[in-house]
């Protein structure tokens, strides 16, 4: 059985963070497993509230984890505080952990800051060299590049600057991008930029995009794939569970991250 760990938040609304990481995994034929890092209060409206978990216990979760089922692959999602970065840092190269897909997260949809400003820099010095491919979306690229993106030119220069400080695969995520007419994610390593192109699709209900996406990446790193194949499957995964075009709740609500069981099975 493939193995994979989600570090990261849940979500009470079920449509990002952990449940969000786990769907996907099962929907991957992977066995997922999970180390909680904060408690959300949130819905399709927003986020009304968030508690860090003790670092003690998520200390504690990751060698229970590794201890008995080695994960295959790791993706780290909501990180709010230096504590809890540098505890999950220090666990991963412990355990010498693999395949990690780091999902930057800093703010949620709906604006609400899910990383502390001050643990930025802890976030860039503890747990970029470690990951293997880093999947930021605009606004974040933005903070790790320190210039405003608004075209598919300066997305690539913000590869190229993250990469003076960040040896592993940059995936900008550039569904934010209003100047372009189709959803526009470049892959970049060693001076090397693959373009994946989607057309736009006509739905409000694309919360916890970015989670699914990287535990997407993650699932078929552990079933042996390399990032560039793991990249376009995960995006496949993705544009199919927006495209299934479900509605819950009354703001932005989930997608469909079991679409392939309401077309019968097939891919």
């Amino acid at each position: 059985m493939n193995t994979v760990l989600t570090i990261a938040g849940s979500d009470s609304s079920g449509g990002a963070g952990i449940q969000a990481d786990l769907k996907t995994f099962t929907m991957h034929n992977t066995f997922g497993m999970s180390v909680i890092t904060a408690i959300t209060a949130q819905n399709t409206t927003g986020v009304r509230s968030i508690q860090n978990i003790n670092k003690e216990i998520i200390e504690d979760q990751i060698d229970a984890v590794f201890e008995d089922i080695y994960p295959m692959a790791v993706k780290i999602g909501m990180v709010s505080n230096k504590e809890i970065i540098k505890v999950i840092s220090e666990k991963l190269k412990k355990y010498n952990a693999k395949n990690i897909v780091l999902d930057t997260v800093m703010v949620s949809t709906s604006g609400h800051e899910l990383l502390e400003k001050d643990a930025r820099e802890t976030l860039v010095k503890e747990l970029l060299p470690l990951a293997s491919i880093i999947t930021p979306n605009l606004p974040e690229a933005e903070i790790l590049c320190g210039f405003k993106i608004n075209n598919e030119e300066e997305m690539r220069m913000a590869c190229q600057k993250i990469s003076t400080y960040y040896k592993g695969y940059i995936l900008i995520k550039g569904g934010h991008l209003e100047t372009s007419e189709k959803a526009i994610d470049i892959l970049y390593k060693d001076g090397k930029y693959e373009n994946f192109e989607n057309d736009f699709i006509d739905n409000k209900n694309t919360h916890g995009t970015g989670c699914t996406l990287s535990s997407a990446i993650a699932a078929n790193l552990a079933l042996g794939k390399d990032i560039e194949e793991s990249v376009k499957k995960a995006k496949d995964y993705v544009y199919s569970a927006i495209s299934s075009k479900i509605d819950l709740g009354k703001g932005k609500g989930p997608i469909n991250h079991m679409y392939k069981f309401s077309l019968g099975g097939k891919n």
